[in-house]
């Protein structure tokens, strides 16, 4: 009778989940000054000097502890059933043909990412990596067929070009935003975890039902918080495009998955996407080349108007949030309008802290040498 009643108080879904996302956590947190090691011994290291304002070599490829302390708990519990023969960790409601897909677009993502890592591309090649990954995930049969009706409650179909394109775009869109906002310490780890652990939540409610993009979300959520511990300010190692890409395809295809919560991961990722969004725009309407690295980011004018490094990261954590508080308990039409709502109001508050700071618009020409952001 205890063991119905424990087993009815903790389905093993819920085992599941808490399970992994603690050892995703402990994983990174153990892996990631291995890496930081490593990196150091290989000089793949971040120098300072121009915008990068850290006064010692960092190590870069920091979001390799991410993507190998998601794939190594993913693995587990997947070893442990095969050796059980049977449902043992992994509930049959979670199994899905999806997995094979997942670890697809996590192992292109992580691969690309070391690359960059490695060999320190330009960003139009960064682009190009990007692409590519989008590209293959698609073709792999991963591609955005709804989205939310912004006018009424139901879904809009998308015809197979137009659902080709939205896919390809919001993929690599999610790519270069993640990228963006990954200037401060923790930022982009951060912003990262809480918008997984929202997807996570997003996909246990009754209408959304999607118990194994769940436990994907919050694997990678709790492999975030765990190499956050050594990425938050001041930072023991960056994340690096092995992260930045890793963390960003990941984001992009668990949004696609089931009825596409693709309105909810816009909403919960508002601050970088629509940062993005602006600072294209400005750079090319000032003739800008579109990667020309300057101090226009919303957290650069953060800092600019007196805000601490840790303060500016703070409250970008609080904007993301309070987005993923109103994307878990709206739907998808709220969800367009509250961001559509956000997006007013950022361009607004862009333009009231630009006139405090206005040197945050001028790109640094010995920075753009290395065409990157």
């Amino acid at each position: 009778m205890t063991e119905l009643v424990v087993s009815e108080a903790f389905p093993m879904t819920v085992v599941l989940y808490v399970l992994s996302t603690f050892v995703a956590f402990a994983t990174a947190a153990g892996l990631t000054p291995l890496i930081a090691h490593l990196a150091g011994r290989l000089n793949m290291l971040d120098m300072p000097g121009g915008r990068r304002q850290h006064p010692w070599p960092i190590p870069r490829p920091g979001g390799l502890a991410i993507a190998l302390a998601f794939g190594l708990t993913i693995f587990l519990f997947w070893a442990i059933d095969r050796y059980m023969g049977r449902p043992f960790l992994i509930p049959e409601e979670v199994r899905t043909p999806r997995f094979a897909l997942t670890a697809l677009a996590a192992f292109l993502g992580m691969t690309v990412g070391f690359i960059d890592d490695t060999f320190d591309l330009r960003a139009r090649w960064q682009f190009l990596g990007n692409a590519i990954v989008a590209f293959i995930v698609i073709a792999a049969g991963i591609h955005i067929d709804f989205v939310d009706d912004p006018l009424g409650s139901g879904l809009i179909q998308l015809a197979f070009p137009v659902a080709v394109a939205f896919t390809f775009f919001w993929i690599v869109g999610m790519n270069v935003a993640l990228n963006f906002i990954d200037g401060l310490d923790g930022l982009a780890a951060g912003v990262s975890a809480i918008a997984a652990a929202t997807l996570g939540a997003i996909a246990l409610l009754p209408q959304v039902s999607e118990p194994f993009v769940a436990w994907m979300a919050f694997s990678l959520a709790g492999a975030s918080l765990g190499f956050l511990l050594f990425n938050f300010h001041p930072a023991r190692l960056f994340m690096g495009t092995s992260g930045v890409v890793f963390v960003g395809t990941m984001l992009a295809v668990l949004s696609i998955f089931g009825t596409a919560k693709v309105a909810a991961a816009l909403l919960v990722l508002g601050v970088p996407i629509i940062d993005t969004f602006y600072v294209l725009v400005r750079r090319l309407l000032q003739r800008q080349p579109p990667f020309a690295p300057d101090r226009g980011h919303f957290h650069h004018r953060l800092l600019d108007v007196g805000l601490s490094h840790s303060q500016a990261v703070l409250l970008i954590y609080a904007l993301t949030l309070g987005f993923g508080a109103l994307a878990l308990l709206t739907n998808g039409r709220t969800q367009v309008i509250a961001f559509v709502g956000a997006f007013v109001v950022f361009g607004v508050v862009v333009l009231a802290l630009a006139q405090r700071a206005p040197k945050a618009t001028h790109v640094e020409p010995a920075v753009y040498a290395e065409d990157g952001d």
